[in-house]
């Protein structure tokens, strides 16, 4: 059976007891290994003062393209409310020059700026509370004092001109961004729900990756959106469609059960709006009381967890539905091997072309 391409999503996660240093050897370690095992895209995400090594991803990105060789590395997702157009254009124009072919731009919403639905709905009041006050002060944080974020479309717009070297400024002059102008990369949007994400990406013509393993009970939602709202561009003639879910593998289901065990601690600890703490360990992790455990049961339930088979099972039910065109997978386990071992055995399952080396 022929299958859609695979790609990685890693979030550089500090597990507990590790280090900074240690999370970003592994991304590299498992970028070079995921290339050699036949994944299409390896994208990185960007996340503030939480347990993550991925808050800067045009330099990570520029680190593993120089650590790789064949392999497409891109961002998910340059949160552009916390960037212009002119600095994101520019540092991934820079990362291209040297790595023509391989850069892929994905950009998303800025957390601050979301009005659109997410995994957050249905959370208790305390949780919203906190979660809300958490972002302001991160943005106040991020931002210079009363700077104003223009709208996403506006901003995906600069960007598409820098990157075609046609943007000029309100008063009529033209820049060059260089790097940037006329760079070798690939534009992607980035949503979560059928909001002003999907809806962007569709009327510019953009592919879009829909974040199932963020908010799953709106996946569907954003994909109908985006293909209603597309346009055929120069960059798509149709919709294109990436789909992102957490995985979890093993050689039996119950040791991948086993590994994703402390997953719930984890997710609760971004949804309770404390921020990402470090990967708890399975072996000394705390279980959620029924009240907590409410809180993620949606992203315990759909996070595809057991041996190769039952998970690339899972994967297919999730591309049928979806039609997405492309699958992305993150995997996170306390320890690295384990998270190796994943993306090896999904991989082979999968039917990935692997690489003579």
């Amino acid at each position: 059976m022929t299958r859609v391409p695979l790609n990685v999503l890693d979030l550089s996660p500090i597990s507990e007891g590790s280090t900074v240093q240690q999370a970003l050897r592994n991304t590299l370690d498992l970028a070079r290994q995921t290339e050699e095992w036949g994944y299409e895209r390896y994208w990185v995400a960007e996340h503030h003062f939480v347990a993550a090594a991925s808050s800067s991803p045009a330099v990570l990105i520029g680190l593993i393209a120089a650590a790789t060789n064949r392999i497409r590395v891109g961002s998910a997702a340059v949160q552009i409310g916390h960037h212009t157009a002119a600095s994101v254009v520019e540092a991934f124009g820079t990362v291209a020059a040297l790595y023509p072919g391989r850069i892929d731009l994905g950009i998303g919403r800025s957390s601050q700026r979301r009005t659109e639905a997410s995994a957050d709905e249905g959370a208790p009041d305390a949780a919203g509370v906190l979660r809300s006050e958490r972002r302001a002060e991160v943005a106040h944080v991020l931002q210079h004092p009363h700077a104003e974020i223009p709208d996403f479309d506006e901003q995906v717009g600069d960007v598409i001109a820098f990157l075609n070297d046609d943007f000029t400024t309100s008063s009529g002059l033209a820049l060059t961004a260089t790097p940037g102008a006329g760079a070798d990369v690939e534009l992607w949007l980035f949503g979560s729900s059928g909001g002003q994400s999907a809806q962007v990406a569709g009327a510019r013509g953009l592919p879009f990756v829909a974040n199932y393993h963020v908010s799953p009970g709106t996946t569907l939602d954003a994909v109908e959106a985006y293909r209603a709202a597309f346009v055929p561009s120069s960059t798509s003639r149709e919709p294109y469609v990436v789909v992102s879910a957490d995985v979890v593998v093993a050689e039996l289901d119950s040791h991948a059960a086993y590994l994703a065990s402390s997953f719930p601690q984890w997710v609760y600890s971004i949804r309770s709006g404390h921020g990402a703490i470090p990967y708890p360990d399975p072996k000394t992790a705390e279980p959620l009381t029924g009240e907590q455990q409410v809180l993620v049961e949606d992203r315990v339930a759909t996070q595809f967890v057991g041996s190769a088979a039952t998970v690339a099972e899972k994967l297919d039910g999730l591309q049928k539905a979806t039609g997405a065109d492309e699958l992305v997978v993150t995997t996170i386990t306390h320890d690295h091997a384990d998270r190796l071992r994943s993306y090896e055995l999904l991989g082979k399952e999968w039917g990935l072309p692997r690489l003579r080396v």
